[in-house]
């Protein structure tokens, strides 16, 4: 149950799709001067060095991030993820890329705070360190779906919490509507960002059919692909269910995906797209 490490998989396709998304969120909460909470359930250890044998292993940077990396036509909206990557390496070179916590933390004003929680004791480990110098970071080794429940509403009243499991259990596809339907009736003016893998279409939908029926109402679904499902399995793309949008999200990431297709060259035919879950 603790086998999943995301090292083998940073900066690719569907980590691009995310942290643009978080960015834009976090942004968009930020118009307003009062203080907000970023809560991540399942935050990784924090940095990952793109040159480790871990990363090298699979290489999915090399079809993620490092497509866009060196692009001279990056979209405005996420100008500040971009700025957060050069933050994280001193060289021109992309060798460490930041996970949300560390986005979070580049993103994030003094007044604002994080709640980040790891249940894998070497992530959390790492987590702490990379964090280390991060006054407003409250770091907690757990369960995710266990732990969120102290920490929902909190006393900000304004923020985002990003559910980003492995789903390495197939329990876990039932477990993240339990947890969000949970939250929700405790902070029900929370932002919450919930992403999904897409391998096969058929459980990218029980979890759009199944989130419908928990009388949510403010569900905005976006999804980005690389290439059509398969039969045989495989990441093919992800998903992002974002509850209580910021206004104009939606036309935001109409904007955004077609850059996101054409500079990690997706195929033609992978489905991308934006819609509310439940018409507004």
């Amino acid at each position: 149950m603790l086998s999943y490490r995301h090292a083998y998989h940073a900066g690719n396709h569907a980590d691009v799709f995310k942290h643009s998304v978080l960015t834009l969120v976090l942004r968009a909460l930020q118009r307003k001067d009062t203080p907000l909470c970023y809560i991540d359930t399942h935050a990784g250890a924090g940095r990952y060095d793109l040159w480790s044998p871990a990363a090298e292993k699979t290489a999915e940077s090399r079809d993620g991030i490092l497509r866009a990396w060196a692009r001279d036509d990056v979209p405005e909206l996420i100008h500040d993820y971009f700025a957060a990557l050069r933050a994280e390496n001193r060289s021109p070179a992309l060798r460490y890329y930041p996970g949300s916590p560390l986005l979070a933390r580049q993103l994030l004003r003094p007044h604002d705070r994080m709640v980040l929680i790891e249940r894998h004791p070497v992530d959390h480990g790492l987590l702490v360190e990379a964090l280390a110098q991060a006054p407003n970071a409250r770091i907690e080794h757990g369960d995710g779906y266990e732990l969120l429940k102290a920490f929902v509403p909190p006393l900000e009243r304004r923020g985002v919490v990003l559910i980003d499991p492995s789903y390495e259990i197939k329990t876990e596809y039932k477990a993240v509507i339990a947890l969000l339907t949970d939250a929700v009736q405790r902070w029900a003016t929370g932002v919450y960002i919930l992403w999904y893998p897409i391998l096969d279409r058929a459980a990218a939908d029980q979890i759009l059919r199944r989130l419908v029926t928990t009388g949510i109402r403010r569900m905005l679904s976006v999804e980005f692909s690389m290439r059509p499902p398969k039969a045989d399995g495989g990441l093919t793309g992800s998903g992002l269910v974002i509850i209580n949008p910021p206004y104009q999200l939606d036309a935001q990431l109409k904007r955004l995906l077609p850059w996101l297709r054409r500079v990690l060259k997706a195929d033609a035919s992978a489905p991308s797209g934006v819609r509310w879950l439940i018409p507004e």
